[in-house]
């Protein structure tokens, strides 16, 4: 059965949600970059799935004027560590809403995040709501390693069914 993902945890603001992100990113023995963190923040604050150009069109002068190469490097290293999803339909990404200081079942280190992510993607209004999907790991074929997994559900959403 799918869970929303509120996880009856307080909701954390932006900045506990960029430092909690930094531990993780940290616990990994890697480097939470002050690019890597703004374009978190950026993701975060936006609330839905952003494109990555429009990411370059917000990034503050004070953290350079990267091209686009390495913002997509900075989505990747995010959604490595599970702290962003890519939505494929839309080919944009959005901040994963699941709280990782609080769920000690998942595995953080060297980018191993085992949280897999269902999307439901309004075809009219393009928003999306995340829920906790299910593990398909006993329905794989033998043999077979799942390397990436990516839900996606597409409809109306109860805005725009009104």
């Amino acid at each position: 059965m799918n869970e929303t993902h509120n996880h009856e945890h307080p909701t954390l603001d932006i900045t506990e949600r960029v430092e909690q992100a930094r531990r993780i990113v940290e616990g990994a023995n890697e480097r939470f970059t002050p690019l890597r963190a703004h374009v978190l923040e950026l993701i975060i604050t936006d609330g839905k799935a952003v494109k990555a150009y429009d990411l370059l069109d917000r990034l503050r002068p004070d953290v350079g004027s990267p091209k686009p190469p390495t913002v997509y490097r900075a989505l990747e290293f995010l959604s490595r560590h599970g702290l962003i999803h890519r939505v494929e339909a839309l080919n944009a990404f959005i901040a994963c809403d699941h709280n990782h200081l609080h769920d000690h079942n998942h595995d953080h280190g060297g980018g191993s995040h085992r949280h897999l992510a269902e999307f439901f993607i309004c075809e009219k209004c393009h928003d999306v709501e995340e829920r906790h999907a299910n593990d398909h790991a006993a329905c794989k074929p033998d043999g077979f390693a799942i390397t990436r997994s990516v839900v996606e559900h597409y409809g109306t959403c109860n805005s725009c069914a009104a």
